[in-house]
């Protein structure tokens, strides 16, 4: 296993929580010298950051310490990272998570975001690379105050809160994960504007995922399942160019 930790560059702007706390981080793999690399670069960063080296540690770590973010290996020793977060989902958490693994096809990467991940990253890589892939999942939680002066997007009944993380269609709040957030307030900012996969991908993920478009629709299904379940719908799919949300009726 090699990570590629050149020096340090210079730094981008410090993240902190709402109340000015710091950010916290749990770091979950098997391999010391790894998280060791990984729980330097996190504290560089000004960052509380925890280690587990076993599923079992992670979920207890996860429910006393309650990270912010969470960057998890698949293969651990006892169950894999899959596992962990079912576990630490049913205790009613959306922290973002950061998949680690060896693994490089497509089905294990959409496993992971399946299985309630916000992004994922394959051995080997760049200290730098997994930094700001994490400053930009806290980004998109809950953590940072939006700059907007009116934090409220409406498209018809449909709402959403960039400053309480709520979103909510006739009154009635959907919860959504990280993902699925920056997703919705991206299609709602521009409301009955067709969105390509690829103007998808730069803003949401901000990187081409490896090319693989179809990430984007699998996330825009959980967003219909959520937004549209029931209801006369309102994310559409413009064959061969994109997406759009627009008002139903």
């Amino acid at each position: 296993m090699t990570t590629t930790p050149a020096a340090a560059p210079n730094r981008a702007p410090a993240i902190a929580k709402g109340d000015g706390s710091m950010v916290r981080v749990l770091v979950v793999d098997d391999e010391h010298s790894l998280t060791e690399l990984l729980k330097m670069a996190l504290k560089y960063e000004g960052w509380d950051v925890r280690t587990a080296a076993d599923g079992m540690s992670a979920v207890k770590i996860a429910r006393e310490f309650r990270p912010d973010a969470i960057v998890l290996d698949i293969m651990l020793p006892d169950f894999d990272g899959l596992e962990v977060l079912q576990r630490v989902r049913a205790e009613g958490t959306e922290t973002p998570v950061l998949f680690l693994t060896a693994k490089d096809s497509l089905d294990d990467r959409i496993a992971g975001l399946t299985a309630g991940g916000d992004d994922y990253v394959t051995k080997p890589f760049s200290l730098e690379e997994v930094v700001a892939r994490l400053r930009g999942l806290i980004r998109r939680s809950t953590l940072t105050l939006a700059q907007s002066k009116d934090p409220v997007l409406a498209v018809g009944d449909l709402t959403l809160d960039e400053d309480s993380y709520e979103v909510a269609r006739g009154g009635e709040l959907i919860e959504l994960t990280a993902t699925e957030f920056e997703l919705l307030r991206f299609l709602m900012r521009n409301p009955r504007r067709v969105l390509s996969k690829a103007q998808i991908l730069d803003r949401v993920w901000s990187y081409d995922f490896g090319g693989k478009e179809s990430v984007v629709e699998l996330y825009i299904s959980y967003l219909r399942k959520k937004i549209d379940a029931g209801r006369e719908p309102m994310i559409h799919t413009v064959r061969g160019a994109g997406y759009m949300i627009k008002a139903a009726g």
